[in-house]
């Protein structure tokens, strides 16, 4: 059974029927339906095959899919809109880093033991903002003690201050102690203490208002070892990270004192608190099982690794080799990692591709068999490129004028002005290499270069995008062949 919280995202997914799937995704992603139907089809029967009886659930495999499109046109954007909205783990990798055993490069298992880092991540990140609010009250508990350390508590040898037999004094506070015969005593109070706790209210206050961001404190932090260092550096071979952990694993924990700003200590205090707040343990099976049942890997380029068998040979050698080793990733395996074995059973795979000069077919049978659902994106036409300035909630004119008012100005789109760079874009694709919604970027980055170089030293505070101005800005790209090739 689904552990309580693989259980709530699994709820989520209870209340997105296909239709509704589709309807989050248009809101980012313009045309497309075909493909949008298909994925939103493999992420209800995730859900769907949870209530399957259980004599039948294993049995149900995923719809693996292959989205076939040029570049440009959606095909990473709906994979990863689609993870986000099921709340599942989520990664995307390149076919084309993977080689075959025995050759340069990486492991195919290796995309699985990302996908289980990413679900660490993504637990964790849950965790964290449950127990965050508990986290922070410890942390100014904690910087409170560095910035007035408790004073030391007198040594009375285990004798007992005696109440004063006519309880003269009325005005020192006491504690009331019931002795084991049942009779109540008085305690005073250490009149150093009551001065330490009235200081420590005053800091506290000081601290929640933020005055004492730039005191200094010492705090004990981790110390790592020039040997650990160099393992864990960028660029070392893959695995040796573990190699790092069960290493530091094996020595003994060692601490040195940093003298750091409190602002500084509370990141680092923060941390500390929440490896206490956090079981790793219940993290990491959590992650585990969110993978096996919801784990989504988005194979990009997979046509990169296809090619016509008589063509098969010297530098393109590996190509069928990574095939067979994705095999049995998405057949269903067993793939260790250091966290545990993960089955990849029920993990979906979305692959994609251009496949330009190679085709679906020429992917060896056993691996095409893999994917049964094929979808064919469509090219981009100037049209959509109007709606993709305009429709979606994070479109490039939305983004643009958030850059434009965070210097005071105002940026505004004219229909006709949006039509102008669609129309251009779409020309430039055609004339050149067809790379999809990524030439609104450049057309767009060269068109506001001037407006956005000038802003911040007094120009105008109101930028009106029209046709003339697009045809000012571009006419000399869209003229000049050799031009538009070096900018656009």
């Amino acid at each position: 059974m689904p552990s309580n919280r693989t259980e709530q995202t699994l709820a989520r997914l209870a209340d997105l029927t296909p239709k509704q799937i589709v309807a989050e995704l248009d809101r980012y992603i313009v045309g497309q339906a075909d493909a949008k139907k298909a994925v939103a089809i493999a992420l209800r029967n995730r859900w769907r095959r949870q209530r399957a009886p259980e004599a039948i659930r294993e049995e149900i495999s995923p719809n693996n899919i292959i989205l076939i499109g040029p570049t440009g046109v959606g095909k990473t954007e709906i994979a990863r809109r689609l993870a986000k909205l099921a709340g599942a783990p989520f990664i995307k990798v390149e076919a084309s880093k993977f080689t075959e055993v025995g050759y340069v490069g990486r492991d195919v298992e290796g995309m699985v033991r990302d996908l289980v880092e990413s679900a660490i991540d993504m637990v964790r990140g849950e965790r964290e903002g449950e127990v965050e609010d508990l986290a922070n009250e410890r942390v100014d508990e904690r910087l409170l003690d560095l910035l007035l350390p408790p004073p030391p508590k007198p040594n009375d040898g285990g004798v007992r201050n005696e109440p004063e037999s006519n309880g003269a004094e009325t005005d020192t506070l006491g504690v009331f102690v019931v002795s084991g015969s049942g009779a109540v005593t008085k305690e005073r109070a250490d009149p150093a203490t009551e001065r330490y706790q009235r200081t420590r209210e005053k800091l506290r206050q000081l601290l929640l208002d933020g005055q004492l961001e730039t005191r200094e404190v010492e705090v004990e932090v981790p110390a790592t070892g020039p040997m650990l260092d160099m393992f864990a550096s960028q660029g070392a071979p893959e695995g040796m990270e573990n190699f790092t952990e069960m290493l530091q694993g094996m020595l003994p924990k060692r601490t040195k004192k940093r003298s750091v700003k409190v602002s500084e200590a509370r990141r680092i205090l923060f941390e500390q608190e929440l490896e206490k707040l956090i079981d790793l343990e219940d993290v990491t099976s959590d992650a585990l099982e969110r993978v096996e049942k919801l784990g989504i890997i988005f194979l990009d380029e997979i046509d990169k690794i296809a090619g016509e068998r008589s063509q098969m040979g010297g530098p393109d050698v590996s190509r069928e080799g990574v095939q067979r080793d994705l095999l049995p990733i998405v057949e269903g395996s067993n793939v260790q990692t250091k966290y545990g074995m993960v089955k990849t059973d029920h993990v979906l795979f979305i692959a994609a591709g251009a496949f330009h000069v190679s085709k679906p077919s020429d992917l060896i049978p056993e691996l095409q068999g893999r994917f049964p659902i094929r979808v064919e994106l469509k090219p981009l036409t100037e049209k959509d490129f109007v709606r993709i300035m305009t429709e979606p909630e994070n479109a490039l004119t939305k983004q643009y004028a958030a850059l434009v008012a965070a210097d005071g100005a105002t940026l505004d789109f004219t229909e006709d002005g949006i039509a102008e760079i669609a129309r251009i874009a779409a020309q430039v694709n055609e004339r050149m290499e067809n790379i999809g919604a990524r030439r609104l970027h450049t057309v767009m980055t060269t068109l506001l270069e001037e407006v956005l170089y000038e802003l911040p030293d007094g120009a105008s505070s109101r930028v009106v995008v029209d046709p003339t101005m697009v045809r000012d800005r571009l006419k000399s790209i869209a003229e000049d062949e050799d031009l538009r090739k070096w900018i656009l």
